[in-house]
């Protein structure tokens, strides 16, 4: 009697087999990457987003104050404003209340001034200011 060879089976699949599955380990260490690099992505999203938020708010904020300086080049050709007095004042745009205030000073020329306007967001006055727009400006532009 000759004897057979005995074929062992078994349960496990070969390895390059496509039935084979992820071990346990592989999956703890997969979840425990994706632990970790999901709450930094979302926060670098958030800062993202904040940045994108101040943006748009210093891009109103310097379209505010454009348009107080033009009001003021205006009212000093027309003679109604003085470069003398500091201004301070509020206007809506983009739904949202932007807070303005001018402050001049006198420069070594006669009839000169150093004008600085500050945008904020909110009346208060330790309030950082969004945007800044200085400019120097003549009090007899027009009056002649």
């Amino acid at each position: 009697m000759s004897q057979s060879p005995v074929m062992k089976l078994s349960h496990r699949a070969p390895k390059h087999s496509p039935l084979r599955g992820f071990t346990l380990i592989e999956v703890m260490v997969a979840l425990f990457v994706v632990a970790i690099t999901l709450p930094s992505l979302l926060s670098i999203l958030n800062q993202q987003i904040d940045g994108t938020a101040y943006m748009r708010d210093r891009a109103i904020a310097q379209l505010v104050a454009s348009n107080r300086m033009e009001e003021l080049r205006l009212g000093l050709r027309s003679g109604q404003v003085r470069l003398t007095s500091n201004l301070r004042g509020s206007e809506e745009v983009a739904d949202r209340e932007w807070f303005w205030s001018f402050r001049t000073q006198e420069t070594e020329l006669p009839n000169f001034a150093r004008v600085e306007l500050e945008v904020r967001t909110s009346d208060e006055a330790n309030t950082l200011p969004i945007y800044t727009l200085v400019a120097f400006l003549a009090a007899g532009v027009g009056s002649q």
